[in-house]
C-alpha cells in the first residue's frame, strides 16, 4: 500500500558521500539509488538548473504538455521534489500522484505545500496502484535509474487506462556527431566539477554522467515502450538531442 505523504522535515544542507549504484543496467542496486537521491535532495533543484544551464524548466514543461493532463489523474514516477508534478497541475491535472523511491526527495516537495499533489514513497518496478488507475503516466530523467526499466514500463502500462498516455523524458546522445563529442567532454570533464560547487553530493553527478553514456539509444527506448503495451510511440528531441521525450498511447 502507498505510504503516508511525507511531512516537512529538517534536512542537512551537506550529506556525507556514500557508494554509488552501477551506471549501466546490469547490477544496479535500488537501495543505492535511493540513498544517492536522499543525499542530493537538499540542493537538487539548484544543481539541475546550474548543470542544465537553466533548460530543465523547459524540459519539464514539454514533458507535462506531452501528457495532456487537463482534467486527468496523472502518475509522475521518479517525481523527486515534484517539479513535473507542479507543472502537470498548472496545466490542468485534477490530481497528480508523485511517486519516488527517495523519501527525502518527497519531503522536499511536500514541505512546499502544493495543492492537488499526493506524495507516495514507492518503487517504479512495483507500483502500489490498481490496474487502469491513471489517465497518464510520466517519468523524467528517472527511467535510467531503475534497475529494470522494462519492468517499470510494464508497470506503467498496467496502471494506465486504455487510450491513456505515457511520457518518458530522458537524456540521450546528441544527433550531431560534432556536438555529441562536445557534450561527452562536458559530461566527463566539466559536469563533475560544477557539481562540486552546486550539489550536496558531487559524486552522485559522476554517476549521472556515466549513466547517461551507458543509456541505450532512442530506438531501443521506443521499442521498450511499445513492448510494454503502448502504441503510436513518437520521439521529440530537445536541446540538440541531449534530451529525448517519448510519448505513447495505452492499447
Amino acid at each position: 500500500m502507498p505510504s503516508s505523504p511525507p511531512t516537512a522535515t529538517s534536512l542537512p544542507s551537506i550529506v556525507a558521500p556514500g557508494p554509488l549504484p552501477a551506471a549501466g543496467r546490469e547490477g544496479k542496486d535500488a537501495a543505492l539509488v535511493q540513498a544517492m537521491f536522499d543525499r542530493v535532495a537538499p540542493r537538487y533543484d539548484l544543481a539541475n538548473a546550474a548543470l542544465s544551464f537553466g533548460q530543465d524548466a523547459h524540459w519539464r514543461r514539454v514533458t507535462a504538455q506531452a501528457a495532456r493532463p487537463a482534467d486527468g489523474v496523472v502518475l509522475d514516477v521518479a517525481a523527486g521534489p515534484g517539479n513535473v508534478a507542479v507543472e502537470l497541475v498548472a496545466q490542468g491535472a485534477s490530481e497528480v500522484v508523485a511517486l519516488d523511491l527517495s523519501y527525502n526527495m518527497l519531503a522536499e516537495g511536500a514541505r512546499r505545500g502544493h495543492e492537488r499533489i499526493r506524495w507516495v514513497n514507492g518503487d517504479a518496478q512495483q507500483l502500489p496502484f490498481p490496474d487502469a488507475s491513471f489517465d497518464a503516466v510520466t517519468i523524467s530523467f528517472g527511467l535510467r535509474n531503475v534497475p529494470d526499466p522494462q519492468r517499470a514500463l510494464r508497470e506503467f502500462s498496467r496502471v494506465t487506462r486504455p487510450g491513456g498516455r505515457v511520457v518518458v523524458c530522458e537524456f540521450a546522445n546528441p544527433t550531431s556527431p560534432a556536438f555529441r563529442a562536445v557534450y561527452r567532454r562536458y559530461l566527463v570533464g566539466a559536469l563533475p566539477q560544477v557539481a562540486r560547487v552546486v550539489s550536496s553530493s558531487a559524486p552522485a553527478y559522476r554517476y549521472l554522467a556515466d549513466s547517461i553514456l551507458a543509456w541505450p539509444d532512442r530506438a531501443a527506448i521506443a521499442r521498450w515502450v511499445e513492448e510494454a503495451g503502448y502504441r503510436e510511440v513518437l520521439v521529440k528531441d530537445l536541446a540538440f538531442g541531449i534530451v529525448a521525450v517519448h510519448r505513447g498511447f495505452r492499447r
